[in-house]
């Protein structure tokens, strides 16, 4: 029954045990090594990154004996003093239980005194923030004018409510925020000391759960010890209802590829593990801010552990599509708490990011063209594909399609293959070079290289033998193109239908009476095509 806990028994006993603090460990160093100690020290931060655990190696160090590179030694009569509880010059308060001025007062009186064994009087007072007003007044009188045998540590994690009066006669520091590469080596690190055995994925997990904040991590730690001898993800995974990062990856990749029916059908699989989908959510915001940065900075991430899941999903998303997603599911977030269930929240927020996504409203305009009057046959046939085209024998088709030049046939294939996606986008980009009885070659442009993958190719070439009705080998070949790709195409006529309206409001009679009547003035960027 002697059982300690993780978080007390590895609680820090020097400056030098004190992970990812070092800004404020060393300026204390450095004030101790130089005698130059300010008589209040104010230190802010989160719960669980250490603020009370600094104020007392502070106070530790500041009566220290026989300091070692200003570390406390630890073994001095006022060192072991402070560790058994039984300093009576360290008066250490909570100020949460002790908010009253009278309080205050009472605990003042006997600053004017001088220590008891020590060189200073400390007084620690944890939560500051929650004095009273009276109580900040009566403890302001003693900062302004303090005895040289008083030193006073406060600690909050609230700084905002504290008197700027208060603040300006303090030295601050605050405490950052642990990364969770050094919550997961400190987790290690004990873990190996302790004798038992772990999952480097399964500290990750925990460490995310700690949301920056060692102690709490520490304390998820205790409890995946309880619940199982090894800490593995699947344990962790169970204990904190979280989901692995494979079922985020097919969400994305059901996603990419517009697929509804696949995306809702993975939910449904995900719901009977009884997750909390806020925290499913989270990790969909955190994982979709990383494929930004490699979108934007490839280097940025170049030595992390998920690289490759990264770099699998970045080349299924342009950098506007997954802004659009960031911002959808960091606003879709309360639904999740309006919503009747909170995978119907859920769901909404993925079908959402469907319903904007604007590789949709880019499948529409190739599936559904607007009927338009353009010179160019080769563009009117792309606008306008004739039923003869489509339902001709597939021989004929072939017999076509094996010259290059008459590109349009190849777009009359890719609507009767009612491709989707990215794959349609693969497609869109390329030119038919020839066909044989084993094998469909596609031509892709050099400056377009970086839409095809694996992944793609193998679905495109599943439709093709569809089409074909046969084993076809799907190859892809780099070129520099010199006929346009049904994208090419596309991107023309759209050029031209608004070159075409905007000729129309140039010319415009009603129009040009209000620039000259009124001075009004037309914005180019505002005109679009009906």
């Amino acid at each position: 029954m002697s059982h300690q806990a993780l978080a007390r028994k590895w609680r820090p006993h020097n400056f030098s045990e004190i992970i990812g603090q070092e800004h404020v460990t060393q300026s204390l160093i450095n004030a101790l090594i130089h005698n130059r100690l300010h008589h209040a020290y104010l230190f802010t931060g989160t719960r669980g990154v250490g603020k009370t655990t600094v104020a007392r190696i502070l106070a530790k160090a500041i009566n220290c004996e026989n300091l070692i590179d200003a570390n406390p030694c630890g073994s001095c009569t006022s060192c072991l003093a402070l560790a058994e509880g039984r300093l009576i010059d360290l008066i250490e308060v909570d100020a949460a239980s002790k908010t009253k001025v009278e309080d205050t007062r009472d605990l003042l009186d006997n600053a004017q005194y001088a220590p008891n064994s020590s060189q200073y009087k400390v007084y620690l007072i944890d939560e500051v923030h929650m004095l009273s007003t009276h109580s900040f007044n009566a403890l302001l009188k003693t900062l302004e004018e303090p005895p040289e045998h008083v030193k006073f540590l406060l600690a909050t994690t609230d700084p905002q409510k504290i008197p700027a009066t208060v603040l300006s006669r303090c030295l601050q520091f605050n405490l950052k925020r642990l990364t969770i590469s050094q919550i997961c080596q400190q987790m290690a690190y004990i873990l190996t000391e302790e004798r038992i055995d772990f999952e480097s994925d399964a500290l990750t997990l925990l460490a995310n759960a700690a949301d920056g904040s060692m102690r709490d991590g520490l304390s998820l730690l205790d409890q995946a010890i309880i619940y199982n001898a090894e800490i593995t993800v699947e344990v962790v995974s169970l204990m904190l209802g979280s989901i692995s990062d494979q079922p985020i990856k097919a969400l994305l990749q059901h996603l990419a590829d517009n697929n509804a029916l696949e995306l809702l059908n993975k939910i449904a699989d995900i719901s009977e593990l009884s997750p909390d989908f806020s925290m499913i959510i989270q990790k969909i915001i955190y994982l979709l801010y990383r494929l930004v940065l490699i979108k934007s900075a490839p280097d940025i991430l170049k030595n992390s552990e998920d690289k490759l899941l990264l770099e699998e999903l970045s080349v299924l998303f342009s950098v506007e599509q997954l802004q659009l997603y960031y911002q959808i599911a960091l606003l879709g977030q309360k639904d999740l708490m309006l919503a009747p269930q909170p995978q119907i929240g859920f769901e909404m927020i993925m079908l959402r990011m469907l319903a904007f996504n604007p590789q949709s409203v880019v499948q529409q305009t190739n599936i559904a063209p607007p009927i338009v009057t353009v010179s160019n046959p080769a563009i009117q046939q792309l606008s306008n594909p004739s039923s003869e085209n489509i339902e001709q024998p597939v021989d004929k088709v072939q017999e076509k399609i094996e010259n290059p030049v008459v590109n349009h046939n190849w777009l009359d294939m890719i609507n009767t293959m009612n491709l989707k996606g990215f794959v349609r986008e693969l497609a869109n980009n390329c030119v038919l070079d020839q066909v044989n009885e084993n094998q469909c070659q596609l031509l892709l442009d050099n400056k377009n290289a970086h839409i095809s993958n694996e992944r793609l190719e193998l679905k495109l070439e599943k439709s093709l033998q569809d089409f074909y009705k046969r084993p076809l080998k799907l190859v892809i070949k780099l070129a520099n193109l010199q006929i346009n790709t049904p994208q090419v195409e596309y991107q023309q006529a759209a050029q031209q239908l608004q070159q075409e309206a905007v000729k129309e409001i140039d010319e415009n009679k009603d129009i040009e009476a209000l620039k000259l009547n009124f001075d009004a003035r037309v914005l180019p960027d505002s005109i679009e095509p009906v």
